[in-house]
């Protein structure tokens, strides 16, 4: 089932998510629900925040070089913390929250991810480039940041300013 992605400003982006605690088949079909919902919105990752639960739960799903995302590389996380990070990276980044706006934003290179799988078993896995800069940017969701956030404040001021204009012109953005 496809669900309301909740967009920026929505005061419910600001919240910090909680520990998941129940791996059950509700959390089971809510990761299924999730999945259709990037998939629906082209996106290539969500935070349960982004869909109105504030859970510590993200999935992740890189298109191929044939750019399509298959479902067997969707990487499920759920209450994920990363315990090393180097190298620095600037990606151009977009969000389901924030449609239409793209900004380079700096980012750690490689991560190294402790996190649940949906069966609750404990994984610990070492990602790099487009991968590790999209854990981030969920991750960030879990903790009420936006990659608009970590724009400078001439970028921040832009965004808004554009964001404001297409309000005001009535844009579905």
């Amino acid at each position: 089932m496809v669900l309301e992605v909740i967009r920026y400003p929505n005061k419910i982006l600001r919240q910090v998510s909680s520990e998941v605690v129940d791996f059950d088949s509700a959390l089971h079909s809510f990761l299924d629900d999730m999945y259709d919902t990037m998939i629906e919105r082209r996106g290539v990752g969500i935070a349960a925040i982004q869909v109105a639960q504030p859970l510590r739960a993200l999935l992740v799903n890189i298109p191929r070089d044939d750019d399509i995302q298959y479902r067997e590389d969707l990487l499920e996380v759920i209450n994920p913390e990363i315990i090393q990070a180097e190298g620095v990276i600037m990606w151009n980044e977009g969000c389901l929250s924030v449609p239409g706006f793209y900004e380079e934003i700096q980012r750690y290179q490689k991560i190294v991810l402790r996190y649940q799988n949906r069966a609750g078993e404990i994984q610990e896995r070492i990602f790099r480039d487009f991968m590790a800069v999209a854990l981030q940017h969920e991750i960030d969701h879990l903790n009420g940041i936006l990659f608009v956030d970590k724009l400078s404040l001439l970028k921040r001021k832009k965004f808004e300013k554009e964001r404001k204009k297409i309000e005001r012109e009535h844009v579905d953005i």
